[in-house]
């Protein structure tokens, strides 16, 4: 079989069945189907009663679905385009949505970074991604990370199943994961939210490098004196490095330390 814009179709129908049960579907729900691809996952949504809109880059795949479920379906609605393009534009009746799909694993750091900008995020998410984006992710203190406290400042993320590579057709080199995320609400402003950005840009731009000297660095208008007093203010020492510090830390240190220009 050809691997259409390198994607390798989910053929795992125990997963399947896991991934629409992790979508908690309710009557009336709308869901959005990032790369529908053969269609596999995408005729058991329709079995439930949702609107389905399927997002599909590949116009062989996008004629294959129309043939297969639009025509008889009215509750199917197939885009053809790029996700990251389409994504920020689609208008949705309902304001609450989720979004469901194999994501190629170049696509997947592009796509949190859109989904993170919407201002109506869907209230949930269930992704099948490379498995060790999907470790980084969920990861906690002492192992945080920047995709870490990027996505974990809008969503709680747990994975769910782990894919070997035969559950797919072509099978990928690695593993790959399930994993599901619960839309929250951190409580930031958009202000405060670019700021938090910025500050765990600064954290993690050279992990190996304590807290204060990445701090310190950055941020012109203050000493080292100054930001260590900031630091033991909010009890650290300034020793620390960003993979030991929880999201509520980085959001408290994001908060103590306002936007730095030229940063």
């Amino acid at each position: 079989m050809p691997e259409y814009l390198g994607q390798h179709f989910l053929k795992n129908q125990a997963a399947i069945a896991k991934i629409v049960t992790a979508l908690d579907l309710r009557e009336g729900d709308t869901v959005i189907e990032i790369g529908p691809g053969r269609g596999a996952l995408t005729a058991e949504l329709l079995k439930k009663p949702i609107k389905l809109i399927g997002i599909e880059k590949d116009s062989v795949l996008v004629d294959r679905l129309r043939r297969e479920f639009q025509i008889s379906n009215f509750k199917f609605q197939i885009v053809e385009g790029d996700i990251l393009k389409v994504l920020p534009k689609i208008k949705i009746r309902n304001l609450k949505f989720k979004i469901v799909g194999n994501i190629p694993y170049y696509l997947t750091g592009f796509l949190f970074r859109i989904i993170s900008e919407l201002e109506n995020k869907p209230s949930l998410i269930v992704f099948t991604i490379q498995k060790e984006v999907a470790e980084r992710i969920i990861a906690q203190p002492p192992k945080m990370n920047l995709l870490a406290a990027s996505v974990q400042i809008w969503a709680e993320p747990e994975i769910l199943m782990i894919l070997p590579p035969e559950d797919f057709d072509p099978p990928p080199k690695i593993d790959s994961a399930i994993i599901r995320l619960r839309i929250g609400n951190k409580e930031l402003g958009i202000r405060e939210l670019g700021n938090y950005y910025k500050l765990i840009k600064i954290i993690f731009k050279q992990p190996r490098k304590t807290i204060l000297n990445n701090l310190s660095v950055s941020n012109t208008h203050s000493s080292k004196g100054e930001v260590k007093q900031k630091l033991q203010n909010i009890d650290l020492t300034g020793e620390e490095r960003g993979q030991d510090l929880s999201i509520e830390k980085l959001i408290e240190l994001s908060i103590v330390f306002p936007i730095i220009p030229n940063s």
